[in-house]
Formats: C-alpha cells, structure tokens, sequence
C-alpha cells in the first residue's frame, strides 16, 4: 500500500503533500485511497501489533472518526500521523452520519476506528456502516487486533465453535436471566466485563451455568501485566471474590456444558434418569436430565426410554 510519490503534478505545479507514517525510525509514504468508508482495526494494548496496511489507511485517509479522539490521538502520534481527528461514538446522531456520508460522496476516503481492536465489535459503528451501504459507498475491512480472538486463543477452551455475548446486564436479576438464556449455547461463550463488577459476574455465572464449567479470565491482553487466569467459573468466583476486583481491560471465556457432562459416566447418567422416572413422565425425565447435565436430549431419552422398558421387563 506504501509507495514513492512525485511532489509535482501533471500541469508542472506543486502537489498536496504526500500522506506519511513513521514505522521503525522510517518514513513511508501512503497510497491516496478511493472515496469510501475503511474499517480500521487498531491495538488492544500494545501499539506495536497494528499493521503496515493500517498505518497507512490512517495516513491517507482524510479523517479518522474515532470512538475517543484521545485515545485514538496518542496511537496516530507515535506513528507520526497527522490526519484530522472527528468525534464518533454512541452518542452520535443521524445528522452527523449524514455529514459523513456526504464526506465520503465528495470523493474522501474517512476511516473508523474504536477506542482498541476490530470497529462494530461492542462499539457503535454499525449504523455509520449501515447508513454508507445504504448510500451505496464502498465498504473497506481492514483486518488486525481483536480482544475476542485474543482471550480465546489463550484460553486453552475450544475454538471451533464460540459465542460472543458482549457485556451482560448490569444488575444481578438482569445478568442472571441472560445467562439462563446462554446455557444451551453449543460452544465456547465469550465475555467483556468491567473490573469491578467481574467479581459479582463470576458469581453469577457459576450459579446460572455450572460451577465445574472450565473457564478463562483474560487481564490486559497485549499490555505489560497481561494476566490469563483459568480454572472452573466456582474457583474463579472465589479466587476474584477473595482478591477483589483486578484492574484493567478483562475478557471472560467460558466452555460449554458438554464439557462439565462429559466426566459424568453412564452408571451416573442411568442414576440420574431411573430417580427422575419415578417423579416424571419418560419424556419430561429426558428433558429434565438433559438439562442437568448437558447431555442431547436425544441421547437422554433414548436412554430413558431404555430403563423404562427394561423396568417393565423386570416387573
């Protein structure tokens, strides 16, 4: 994407200046990009892991709306990057999208970024990209850091099916009837929360969700004192009830219920079902099994139905 650039123009007169970033003490000069929207993936932490292609969209671009101009401030300056900064975040109403898209139909390229990581991932971009596909402007990704890749890569837990749930409710009742609905999730659920309220969250989780469930509690990723603690969510709750709330950015991965039921053998599983027969019907035994364990509701009720009839054979 970087290449030499003649000062001059065509008519002999002198050019805009060239887009520049600064990468290992070396200037490099930026492509001009084609009007259109460029999602911008930057570091989670350490700034280091941005990529040459990004630096460069960043440098060429004619503004980068970012989620904290602060934030992003600091990141353009140690890249020596002198692009505009625009201000766009939650808060930002359709009149504003509607100057960016404007923006972009007069022929700019502008760039989005978050505060850290992949844009639209628990940010507000999506309706800006919404409103520029509606506008029919082209939609440029420009891949790299991602916290949610980060923690579960680390986490030691299965990757080949994952469920990104965000930020679950503030409030304990709330939190809890959310994770009711995650239970079921065939796959690895993956979580951002604020530190102080982990703590209460691993509380939560284990009670909703299966204190033996294996999980993973992802501090400062990329940063100095990055941190992966991993154990069940029961000794999670604990170890981060006991410590308190840690500081810094945390992702929380937890495994899925089928885990926690694989330890259990089928004399455990038989057990289980022949003591729900004697309260329930063969198909609500299964289903209630099921729910305890993890196990596929198939697989319970063949069973069910199996020691139901041997039960009669016997009688």
């Amino acid at each position: 994407m970087t290449q030499r650039i003649d000062k001059r123009d065509q008519k002999g007169g002198e050019a805009k200046p060239a887009a520049t970033f600064t990468a290992f003490g070396l200037a490099a000069e930026a492509e001009p990009l084609p009007a259109g929207l460029y999602i911008v993936a930057t570091p989670i932490g350490n700034l280091r892991d941005v990529t040459f292609r990004a630096l460069a969209t960043l440098a060429a671009a004619a503004a980068v709306l970012a989620e904290d101009t602060r934030v992003t401030r600091t990141l353009l300056m140690h890249y020596g990057i002198t692009t505009p900064l625009v201000a766009y975040h939650e808060h930002s109403n359709e009149a504003v999208r509607e100057r960016m898209i404007l923006r972009m139909q007069n022929g700019e390229a502008l760039a989005l970024v978050s505060d850290a990581g992949t844009p639209l991932v628990s940010d507000p971009g999506y309706k800006l990209v919404q409103a520029a596909i509606a506008a029919g402007l082209p939609i440029t990704p420009i891949p790299g850091p991602s916290a949610v890749m980060t923690a579960i890569v680390a986490a030691g837990l299965p990757t080949d099916r994952f469920f990104f749930e965000g930020f679950l409710p503030q409030k304990s009742g709330a939190r809890r009837n959310r994770l009711e609905a995650l239970v079921g999730i065939p796959g690895t659920l993956v979580l951002f929360e604020s530190p102080h309220r982990l703590p209460e969250m691993l509380v939560d989780a284990a009670a909703v969700l299966g204190g033996s469930r294996p999980a993973a509690v992802a501090r400062e990723l990329t940063k100095l004192f990055e941190t992966i603690r991993r154990g069940s969510l029961a000794s999670l709750a604990e170890t981060f009830t006991e410590e308190g709330a840690p500081k810094g950015e945390v992702v929380v991965v937890i495994g899925t219920a089928i885990e926690e039921a694989a330890e259990e053998t089928d004399a455990d599983l038989d057990a289980r079902i022949e003591a729900a027969l004697t309260r329930h019907s063969i198909k609500d035994a299964a289903a209630l099994v099921a729910d305890e364990t993890g196990q596929k509701k198939r697989i319970v009720y063949a069973r069910a139905l199996a020691l139901a009839r041997r039960g009669d054979d016997d009688a």
